[in-house]
């Protein structure tokens, strides 16, 4: 029985994607190097160290890390507090509220920082929902590693074999599989360039789930 969900954050709670875009192409073009749409795209679910760490493999960069963590998280958080628009992914609230009245243990697994953490689980009221928030910037590997997943199970009420975890991305689903984690895979609107094949379920919409149906997907997989 299904006593833990952990979710991703990004592309499957709220979309603060574009707000990252932006704040991580104006300083691309402050550091004035050319990162191509299919090398940002392969980041997805990375850390903001662990990009930069990456980027300063790549390319000529003075700056040390965590300046330019710091200048990234400046930039992002400007744009973040003046984003209007920003707001929970459809459906997700209702499942959240859902699984948490069944009595399902939450938990938080984020690649982003402690601070956006908290500025997304502030604006939108959510703590009372999850019982731990757990940051990619506390693993000096981010997903697809497993680390931060394995963690999260660890955390849970319950053996990782009755945990499951929702993700939206290519390197957050081989995380949660490399972690031994049942995955569901969310097909939005902000997932077309992620390959989620190796999810054990996907899913267009929250409205495909609720605490019930949670139970009964992965009774279904196991009676294959």
């Amino acid at each position: 029985m299904i006593q833990t969900v952990i979710f991703d954050m990004d592309g499957v709670i709220v979309d603060t994607e574009p707000v990252h875009r932006y704040a991580y192409f104006k300083q691309f073009d402050e550091l004035n190097i050319a990162v191509t749409e299919e090398m940002y795209t392969s980041f997805t679910g990375f850390s903001t160290r662990n990009t930069f760490q990456k980027l300063k493999e790549v390319f000529v960069i003075d700056q040390d890390v965590e300046d330019l963590i710091q200048r990234k998280r400046t930039i992002f958080n400007d744009a973040f507090d003046s984003k209007a628009d920003l707001e929970l992914l459809e459906g997700v609230e209702n499942l959240i509220k859902d699984l948490h009245q069944n009595g399902m243990q939450l938990i938080l697994a984020s690649s982003a920082s402690k601070v956006t953490i908290e500025r997304v689980f502030r604006r939108f009221k959510l703590h009372n929902y999850f019982t731990h928030l757990v940051s990619g910037e506390d693993f000096p590997k981010s997903k697809p590693h497993p680390a931060i997943f394995v963690h999260a199970a660890s955390l849970s009420i319950a053996s990782k074999e009755n945990c499951i975890v929702i993700e939206d991305s290519t390197n957050g689903i081989k995380a949660a599989k490399a972690a031994g984690i049942f995955c569901i895979g969310y097909n939005s609107i902000h997932s077309e360039a992620q390959n989620l094949s190796e999810a054990d379920v996907v899913i267009n919409h929250f409205n495909e789930l609720d605490f019930n149906k949670v139970q009964n997907i992965q009774a279904k997989l196991r009676n294959n």
